[in-house]
């Protein structure tokens, strides 16, 4: 990758003069299951590579059924518990001027519109999630916390006291500019029960918009910040960008168990199905437009970082 020789900061323009008459909380209705729902398959096989593992298969044909409803609700909590405690908490505060940034009274105007949005997509995540299990009779097994709450805490615990809070806003950048194969395929994929589908499309459509605005905080953001506060929270991106994107172990093992399998054998399907080197492979390719906006800002120009960077295979 070749290092910018200079800051690119975006000028902002809102991608919410028409909010009112386009955000899916405001005018699409509640996606509601079919009573004769013909579909049968609830997630793509491609995106659970654990759901056609031998040891799966040999359960019978309702296991890997099983195991792609579950990978349905672990997308549906993640997404309510990352609107509800990573984005919606930084919206909020950047609302209300209390973020320590000194943006355009849009962009302020603009992280309402977000907040409200991100509170919309929570609830129907939540809302699918029960309509799902009550159709399917599959009943929602999960951890009590998706992994990247603790693995979050952990990062901004690591971190200076100095620096700390702008975690928060810097997981939110890269949870709101990553392209998600979710958000952009499953609206496509007519396997999938057409109120999966369509909640998908309401998400990725809201998210367009909400992209455009996080590319701009980024550059607002990462402006605001010292020199030596950018050398301290340069390396972890890598760190943000793994932890929105790497498999939630603990709930697909979680899953594995619902369906009866040893410790040895959830091991055996973990360690074939999600190896290092595909999980990064996978991660750099949703990363790219992430990676190339901190780029823009000057980001990869610490070496530090830009090393930090080439250990996670991202550059």
């Amino acid at each position: 990758m070749t290092m910018s020789a200079h800051r690119v900061v975006p000028v902002y323009r809102s991608a919410f003069e028409r909010w009112e008459k386009r955000a899916g909380v405001r005018v699409k209705p509640r996606r509601e299951m079919a009573a004769d729902e013909p579909s049968d398959t609830y997630f793509p096989p491609e995106l659970v590579p654990a759901a056609g593992h031998p040891l799966v298969v040999a359960r019978g044909p309702a296991a890997p059924k099983r195991i792609l409803t579950s990978r349905l609700f672990q997308y549906l909590h993640f997404t309510t518990e990352l609107e509800a405690t990573a984005v919606i908490p930084v919206t909020i505060d950047i609302s209300l001027g209390r973020s320590g940034l000194h943006l355009p009274v849009r962009m302020l105007r603009d992280a309402f519109c977000i907040t409200t949005d991100e509170a919309w997509h929570a609830q129907f995540s939540n809302d699918l999630m029960e309509q799902v299990s009550e159709h399917t009779g599959v009943p929602i097994a999960l951890p009590a916390r998706p992994q990247f709450i603790d693995r979050l805490a952990k990062v901004r615990h690591d971190l200076d006291g100095e620096i700390r809070g702008s975690a928060s806003i810097a997981f939110s950048v890269v949870s709101e500019t990553l392209i998600s194969a979710i958000l952009s395929d499953l609206p496509k994929d007519p396997r999938l029960p057409r109120v999966v589908r369509s909640v998908v499309a309401d998400h990725a459509e809201d998210e367009g918009r909400h992209h455009a605005y996080f590319h701009c905080l980024l550059g607002e953001f990462w402006t605001a910040l010292s020199t030596a506060q950018r050398r301290e929270l340069g390396p972890v991106f890598p760190d943000l960008i793994r932890i929105f994107l790497e498999p939630d172990y603990r709930a697909v093992s979680y899953a594995l168990f619902e369906l009866g399998l040893t410790d040895d054998e959830v091991a055996e399907v973990m360690h074939d199905s999600y190896p290092a080197e595909s999980v990064t492979r996978d991660i750099a390719a949703a990363a790219g437009a992430t990676v190339r906006y901190l780029g823009d800002v000057g980001a990869l120009d610490d070496p530090k970082t830009l090393d930090a960077f080439h250990r996670a295979g991202l550059v």
